[in-house]
């Protein structure tokens, strides 16, 4: 095993966590695409045994480049715990489910869904049109009408801003939620492409609150999707089956780019951080596509 071949990635894998926890969605969602066509373009030598493995490595460095973010937003005093815990409740089950499912799809239905996947959400992050959600104090809307007669719940960061806003519910969002857990734990994307958008849109909490939130919820469903995939990979090849020889760069890197996310919250505005991303995500999606079409017809 060359434990110099994948030296490049301590950068990338900086360069990917700190995206990712700029704009809440998870880290894998792009770690998977570099591992799946990037790769493959820079020799033999840097293949991956599998989609399977691809995506196992993936969720494994996202759930540690997560955690370096967690103790970012944790020491900025940031993350709304309470409201995080109904998304964890429904993500976890669904996304070891998602992740044992994957070792019996044939890999190129998991690079087809996968390409299929990036197009959809490229779709909705260009569509989506946030919330100013950076102002501290609840708006006189919050009381009107029933249905938004909820309690407000307080945030105060670190360096003295408070958030106010009302108290996050799920509700039917929990269908998008088990979507989103189920497709991480089998493509290594989805929840917090789901979790995000459910806290600024449908629940108006606070970007900052929100995107620290969503990272929780992330850490948590993606170290459980992670588990079960390497678990997997294990039990069928031994240990050896798990890469780790480009893990020991993509973690160290993750962790670096995890604490360098929170210090740059709010320097780039939300909205051009989401277009950014569905830009991306499109050329993934239309490149994984291409790829898949020259397998069949190759």
């Amino acid at each position: 095993m060359d434990w110099t071949i994948y030296w490049f990635m301590l950068p990338v894998s900086m360069m990917v966590a700190t995206t990712a926890m700029l704009s809440g969605i998870g880290g894998a969602a792009l770690f998977t695409p570099i591992f799946l066509i990037i790769f493959p373009l820079l020799g033999p030598e840097y293949l991956l045994a599998s989609p399977v493995a691809a995506i196992g490595v993936a969720l494994l460095t996202e759930t540690f480049g997560f955690s370096s973010g967690f103790v970012g937003y944790f020491r900025k005093r940031l993350i709304d715990f309470r409201g995080a815990v109904q998304f964890i409740a429904v993500g976890v089950p669904i996304a070891v489910a998602g992740a044992l499912s994957a070792q019996f799809v044939n890999p190129e239905v998991l690079k087809g869904a996968y390409a299929a996947l990036m197009l959809v959400l490229a779709v909705i992050l260009f569509r989506h049109h946030a919330p100013v959600a950076d102002a501290p104090q609840v708006s006189s809307n919050l009381s009107v009408g029933a249905a938004d007669a909820r309690p407000t719940r307080s945030i105060k960061a670190r360096n003295g801003q408070v958030y106010t806003y009302k108290i996050p519910r799920q509700g039917g969002g929990a269908v998008a939620t088990g979507l989103g857990a189920f497709l991480t734990g089998m493509l290594s994307v989805g929840i917090g492409e789901v979790v995000m958008p459910q806290l600024v849109k449908r629940c108006r909490v606070p970007v900052p609150v929100a995107a620290a939130t969503s990272v929780m919820v992330v850490i948590v469903v993606v170290a459980s999707a992670s588990f079960a995939q390497i678990s997997a990979l294990v039990a069928e090849g031994g240990v050896s089956a798990v890469p780790w020889n480009l893990v020991a760069y993509t973690i160290p890197g993750v962790i670096i780019g995890g604490q360098i996310g929170p210090r740059l919250q709010g320097t780039i505005p939300p909205r051009l951080m989401e277009r950014g991303i569905a830009i991306l995500f499109a050329i993934i999606g239309v490149s994984m596509s291409w790829i898949v079409f020259r397998a069949l017809t190759g």
